[in-house]
């Protein structure tokens, strides 16, 4: 007799977010805080820390063929506890990297980018792995709220690193910024093996699964040509993309945006980006809470991710008023907004994710989700660079500072107002003129 899939509790949900907390807070003190040290305490350019976290988006390339082992083992946990392995020795390095730098900056700088390397792989191999099994383990009734759970949870741990270890280390040293960094990784380490001890071992046989002797054997160049065959899955991929860059081109210009144009100190910028944070966790929240209310609207996630990413371009045209309008604008409501938008936007696309990615040919979970996780790494790496190009480019065609915010604010709601026509198609089957052709993705023959 075969039997189904044993589901997480919300205890067993809330323990599998510790993993997203602990990946946030080694990822912050990496991408933030050492980028402050650099450029500040070090007086470094700012283009080396920019560099370095540009590295760790670029090995997100690597997900697809990671995810891609855990599918072949049959099993998530060992990559999990693997890749936050990787992930906590790339973090406590990058820290000593950075204190090498103010003796021996090219001995420091090759150390970092051997820690930011390591970083970027060990993000990629446990957020990965961790994505697919709270999508194979929770009921599709809890779906969004565990997606949202998660997401909460990872805020969490930025909040908590940022304001713990910002404390920790003054006075700043780099001694000390090595031991707040290795501490940080050792509490990680310790929260990620509480979150995944005997979770996957409690998981029964999976009813549509037959049994096996062993280890799945398969060539991965023919899985991922199989599942970027998928019209969903490769609709769905290239949904990530153009929404992503919609997502993060605005995210280095925002503060560089109030204190241009409005004339806001560095402290008011921040507590404006704060702001923006606190929206995008009411958004998440506001998902499952509705999605509560009203039932039929979880299994129409589709609905969620048009409306969030027309939401969001909404929001964006709101911020291209206000650069036109100049001060007396209110600013802080209108950068609330779009957190909030954004936060619906991204908490529905994660949880369409985790609901497709056993959609298509079984025991190819991680591979897919790797697909989707690289397209999201990629995009959202290079959306930054393409937001503050556009604003150089938008300085020199345009009279005024404004009037180029105002430009740019608005192409990007451009973007999501497309993402939202892209998203429209992901539950739907496809028609030779339909968005395959459209996004120039039409190599159904295999690639």
């Amino acid at each position: 007799m075969t039997r189904s899939v044993q589901s997480l509790s919300w205890f067993g949900i809330v323990r599998l977010g510790l993993v997203q907390t602990s990946l946030g807070a080694i990822v912050v003190l990496t991408t933030s805080t050492l980028n402050r040290v650099m450029v500040v305490e070090l007086a470094l350019p700012a283009m080396i820390p920019g560099l370095l976290v540009g590295l760790h988006y670029a090995m997100q390339v690597f997900r697809p063929r990671l995810g891609h082992g855990s599918d072949m083992g049959g099993r998530r946990t060992s990559w999990i506890i693997g890749g936050m392995a990787v992930l906590a020795g790339g973090g406590t390095l990058a820290a000593l990297a950075t204190a090498v730098m103010a003796t021996q900056l090219a001995t420091g700088i090759i150390l970092a980018i051997i820690a930011f390397l390591m970083i970027g792989l060990g993000v990629g191999a446990a957020g990965t792995s961790l994505l697919v099994l709270l999508a194979k383990r929770t009921d599709p009734a809890r779906k969004s709220a565990a997606a949202s759970i998660a997401w909460i949870m990872m805020i969490a741990g930025f909040i908590v690193t940022t304001a713990v270890a910002g404390r920790a280390l003054d006075p700043f040293s780099g001694e000390r910024l090595v031991a707040v960094s290795a501490t940080v990784s050792l509490i990680a380490m310790v929260l990620t093996l509480l979150g995944v001890w005997g979770i996957e071992g409690k998981a029964l046989p999976d009813r549509d699964q037959p049994a096996r002797a062993g280890p799945v054997q398969s060539s991965f160049r023919r899985d991922f040509r199989d599942i970027w065959c998928e019209p969903q899955s490769r609709r769905f991929a290239i949904f990530i993309f153009v929404s992503m860059l919609a997502y993060s081109a605005q995210d280095l210009i925002l503060e560089p945006f109030a204190g241009s144009v409005f004339g806001m100190t560095p402290g008011q910028t921040t507590q404006l980006s704060s702001t923006q944070h606190m929206g995008a966790l009411i958004g998440m929240i506001l998902v499952p809470v509705l999605g509560s209310l009203r039932p039929a609207w979880r299994t129409r996630p589709e609905r969620w991710i048009v409306g969030g990413c027309l939401a969001s371009a909404l929001a964006l045209l709101n911020l291209s008023f206000a650069a036109a309008s100049g001060p007396g604008w209110p600013l802080q409501l209108s950068v609330l907004a779009l957190g909030t938008t954004n936060g619906v936007y991204a908490i529905a696309a994660i949880g369409a994710m985790m609901n497709m990615v056993s959609d298509g040919q079984r025991d190819r979970e991680g591979t897919r989700m790797g697909l989707w996780g690289a397209s999201q790494a990629i995009s959202f790496g290079i959306g930054g660079f393409i937001g503050t190009a556009a604003i150089d480019v938008a300085r020199h065609l345009l009279p005024s500072a404004s009037m180029s915010y105002a430009a740019v604010f608005a192409a990007e709601a451009g973007l999501f107002v497309f993402s939202a026509y892209l998203a429209i198609w992901i539950g739907r089957p496809l028609s030779e003129n339909s968005i395959t052709q459209l996004a120039g993705a039409s190599a159904n023959q295999g690639v």
